[in-house]
């Protein structure tokens, strides 16, 4: 190999090489960590609302971090073992936990010994989706919206169903019963689903429940909504009033779903799990299946999570104590 050929070959070597670095350097983010697992934790069995919720992201927010979202069902004790878990997780953003309210804010009122605590012990990222609550009534019942539903509950002993004592939907029915003075009796279910088959067959006067859980049997003309316990009203029922329209405050009952990991994550880590969850909510299809759904993507910033979680702390902890309400 002469002079000039040894020189043209090893230039064009370097080229090749630089060429290749400039290339390795382009590739998306979510590209370079293709090997790479996320655990996402959800504290109730598959098939529940949570769940439905991490499933219908994952794909999408693995895209965004460059992983591959593993979905891990960690069910029992309100939500309390998948928090010790979590809490106990590395902090790198490996372990994230998908928490709906009660284990995050109403927990903390409801357990004198919670073996975590919720502002200190995780990492706040994200909101994920408002998932408001739903009054709706047998459809015999006379009530057409929530003015004669109030006005009917003060002359006569009117009962709701519920999914468990300390539950988003007893402590909804709490609230309204302080704003209004009406004689609304809780009647504790284990879950919501037996809660919502008596309402149906008229055993029970109402029940407050997520949009999600309520709107199929809603549109198939099984139950009659009431009212929104809500800040304004859902899309999916444009034509249903909430109790704030008709001047009775103080009965927003929103059980958010929000994205936690472990203490100690880096604010690096935080924000970019955080922007990730936000591109991944935006995207079309996701944001399709949970509206259609009846979930409100509501993605947040971390400090924004955090914030909501020491009002609702504070909120739901307030209810708990003047009720005297105990776990069940």
């Amino acid at each position: 190999m002469t002079h000039t050929t040894k020189t043209s070959f090893i230039r064009r070597g370097l080229l090749a090489a630089a060429l290749l670095a400039a290339s390795v350097g382009a590739i998306p983010a979510h590209a370079q960590g293709s090997g790479k697992s996320v655990r996402l934790i959800v504290a109730f069995p598959p098939g529940g609302p949570v769940d439905f919720v991490a499933r219908s992201l994952s794909e999408a927010l693995g895209k965004e971090l460059g992983a591959t979202v593993v979905i891990e069902n960690k069910a029992g004790g309100n939500g309390i073992i998948a928090a010790e878990y979590v809490i106990k997780s590395p902090t790198d953003g490996s372990v994230l936990w998908l928490s709906s309210v009660g284990a995050v804010a109403i927990n903390p009122g409801l357990y004198k010994n919670l073996p975590y605590n919720p502002v200190t012990d995780l990492t706040a990222i994200s909101v994920v989706s408002r998932n408001d609550e739903l009054l709706v009534v047998n459809p015999k019942n006379p009530a057409t919206g929530p003015a004669d539903f109030i006005e009917n509950a003060k002359k006569q002993r009117t009962s709701l169903a519920s999914s468990g004592r300390g539950s988003v939907p007893h402590l909804a029915g709490e609230l309204l019963a302080d704003a209004t003075k009406a004689q609304l009796v809780d009647v504790p279910y284990k879950g919501a689903a037996p809660a919502i088959t008596d309402v149906m067959a008229g055993h029970v006067d109402g029940f407050f429940g997520d949009v999600p859980g309520l709107i199929g049997h809603v549109r198939a003309g099984r139950l009659k909504p009431i009212a929104m316990a809500a800040e304004k009203r859902h899309p999916l029922l444009p034509d249903v009033k909430t109790f704030k329209e008709i001047g009775i405050e103080g009965v927003d009952s929103d059980n958010w779903y929000a994205l936690f990991g472990p203490k100690g994550m880096s604010a690096e880590d935080t924000n970019r799990v955080s922007q990730a969850l936000k591109r991944a909510l935006d995207t079309p299809a996701v944001k399709e299946r949970l509206l259609n759904s009846g979930t409100l993507p509501a993605p947040s910033t971390p400090a924004e999570l955090q914030a909501l979680l020491k009002k609702d702390i504070a909120k739901w902890g307030r209810v708990i104590r003047e009720k005297n309400i105990t776990a069940d």
